[in-house]
């Protein structure tokens, strides 16, 4: 029986845990490193004592930068077996983080499902299931309505929960005074913001944020501090109510590492691309270098349809500034509930993001496989590039779509192939370019 509650009071009382021990392996770091890091909460290692199936990963300071895959049904999009395949596709491309967004029926069959077969960290978002599995009014809800559906995520097995908890009276009314083009975004921030307006009531989660933080420590769950302020389009990035919500978590973070429980920030958002570097630095300062969770940042607003680009040309910027773990956007951002295609489409645009930002930011080894990649292509050995592609059956299939005479080139150059002309030079032999 282990004598600690959570990861981050193990790394406190300076004992390892096994978590800790494959993260470190999977991170080639030191398990002292991992553990020095979880007890300051530069790092958090998200994984529910109830949730059976996980791989730990670790989400923070000098690890890999991971990717989160969001999914679940809506009131006109309500089959599960769909999101089953969407959860298959997220775990095959390597998505170290999955989060169930469900937002309509009884979602405990699918979210215990779902923890039963993830091996990846599993998170929600408590305040969508209370209006859908409570059935009341939102202003009929209750303090003690909101604190039990917390319970029951955490009881189930999820690993980290979003908590909208910074939107508090102080943020709401400076939201009042300065306006925005896009008003609140965050759908969970827009209805704390509609209940505390109905009810008069100071946002449940900051005013008995410390129940939240029980619940969470019995579990071991990883507090994800939602950002309800996040800019819904450019014109609104990094303005008062985003910042004002910022210092709220900055606050809530010390008071939830004080209970042991570890900490994510979310982040934007909508943001140009010139103001990516700076939030990430005021977020790691504000908050005490706690991970940092963004969503894109999407850089422009005008590409719906695109907007899984639009997200990984942030994504990668914010990466490489710091950002620890990018939450995907698929093509059908805007649009519509995404299929199973945009999931896969969208993991990968943002597996790609944050490869690109460990490179720039110097991650042990992340530039081993581009190597390997390179060398695959010095030899003209498609077979051996196919390997180290991050979608391998894509990548044969444009190659095979229209077959080269010669193995060793593709339909592009043919005969004509750069490397190919200069191996053979260097070889010394002759290059004939004759056509057959």
């Amino acid at each position: 029986m282990r004598n600690y509650a959570t990861q981050m009071e193990a790394g406190k009382k300076g004992i390892i845990t096994p978590e800790m021990i494959i993260v470190a392996q999977k991170e080639n770091l030191s398990p002292e490193y991992i553990m020095e890091k979880v007890a300051i909460g530069e790092i958090a290692i998200p994984c529910n004592i109830n949730h059976k199936s996980i791989s730990p990963e670790g989400v923070g300071t000098g690890l890999r930068t991971k990717v989160n895959v969001n999914l679940g049904v809506s009131g006109d999009a309500k089959d599960y077996s769909i999101e089953m395949e969407k959860v298959e596709v997220a775990l095959q491309f390597g998505a170290e983080g999955i989060m169930d967004l469900s937002n309509y029926g009884k979602t405990n069959e699918f979210r215990g499902k779902l923890i039963e077969r993830s091996t990846a960290m599993i998170g929600t978002v408590p305040m969508y299931d209370a209006i859908g599995y409570l059935e009341k009014d939102l202003m009929d809800i209750t303090v003690d309505d909101f604190m039990n559906v917390v319970e029951a995520h955490a009881k189930q097995g999820v690993d980290f929960v979003t908590i909208h908890a910074g939107i508090n009276k102080r943020v709401v009314d400076g939201f009042m005074r300065e306006g925005r083009r896009m008003n609140i975004v965050s759908r969970g921030g827009s209805l704390l913001f509609a209940w505390m307006h109905m009810t008069g009531n100071e946002n449940p989660f900051f005013e008995h944020y410390d129940r939240v933080l029980d619940i969470l420590r019995k579990y071991d769950v990883t507090i994800s501090l939602g950002d309800a302020m996040r800019p819904g389009c450019i014109d609104d990035s990094t303005d008062g109510g985003q910042v004002a919500e910022l210092i709220e978590l900055g606050y809530l973070t010390k008071r939830a590492w004080d209970k042991d429980v570890q900490v994510m920030i979310e982040g934007p958002g909508h943001m140009a691309i010139n103001e990516i570097d700076a939030n990430v630095k005021m977020q790691k300062r504000i908050c005490h270098n706690a991970p940092f969770y963004v969503l894109g940042p999407l850089v422009t607003d005008i590409a719906p349809g695109y907007d899984h680009i639009t997200a990984a040309i942030g994504g990668a910027v914010a990466a490489s500034a710091g950002a620890d773990f990018l939450c995907y956007v698929t093509p059908a951002e805007h649009l519509r509930l995404p299929s199973v295609d945009d999931v896969r489409e969208g993991v990968i645009a943002t597996k790609i993001s944050a490869h690109a930002g460990d490179i720039a930011k110097g991650i042990k080894g992340a530039r081993d496989i581009d190597n390997k990649m390179s060398d695959a292509r010095h030899k003209i050995d498609y077979e051996e590039m196919f390997k180290y592609a991050i979608d391998p059956c894509k990548a044969r299939a444009y190659y095979e779509s229209i077959p080269p005479k010669n193995r060793h080139s593709c339909s592009m150059c043919g005969k004509m192939c750069a490397i190919r002309t200069t191996n053979l030079i260097l070889d010394g032999k002759k290059v004939s370019l004759e056509q057959e």
